[in-house]
């Protein structure tokens, strides 16, 4: 095992690289026959977005309730930043886009539970949570105002950590490609 990977964000789950040289499997561990191994991991995967898109909205939630307590507490301009337009939209936004990820999200759950092809949905929840968590974290920094740039907040450890949901079980990019391909069948 090599070094512990120093991260951007989910530094509370250490990373390492683990490599295998020169292994060699014998046939009777094979799990399933030739070919399956392919179809087990786009399975895997599917199953994986879904937990993906989870976190994505676990870490959004906790932007925006974050965001949320903060502009009852913080004034401006004479008055409670909640009462501000520009804040109380993005509040409005920020509850909108993560509802319907939770929805996109237990949508796939549903899916997958009654044993029906999750393929497409678990992608859509993943894009979209992992996108809705990227966005709303960032709109939690801008409501925190220069306290949203600081460690004693945490929005800003959400907003770092919201990153890799965009990445891992397929990037965004190759969720739209799921996506697409599924869609124009």
């Amino acid at each position: 095992m090599r070094q512990k990977e120093n991260k951007l964000g989910i530094r509370g789950s250490d990373t390492h690289t683990v490599m295998f040289t020169d292994v060699k499997v014998p046939k009777e561990n094979r799990i399933g026959e030739d070919g399956f191994g392919f179809k087990f991991a786009m399975k895997t995967l599917a199953g994986g977005r879904i937990g993906i898109a989870s976190q994505a909205l676990g870490i959004a939630s906790g932007a925006y309730e974050l965001a949320k307590e903060y502009s009852k507490t913080r004034k401006a301009f004479g008055t409670e930043i909640m009462n501000h337009q520009a804040i109380a939209f993005k509040l409005a936004d920020m509850a909108t886009r993560i509802e319907a990820a939770r929805l996109l999200c237990m949508k796939a759950a549903w899916e997958k539970d009654n044993k029906m092809d999750y393929t497409l949905s678990s992608s859509m929840a993943k894009v979209y949570a992992s996108e809705t968590a990227m966005w709303t974290t960032v709109e939690a920094v801008q409501v925190h105002g220069g306290y949203g740039f600081v460690k004693e907040y945490h929005v800003e450890r959400l907003m770092r950590d919201a990153k890799i949901t965009q990445i891992y079980e397929g990037t965004s990019e190759v969720q739209r490609i799921v996506i697409s391909r599924a869609i124009l069948k």
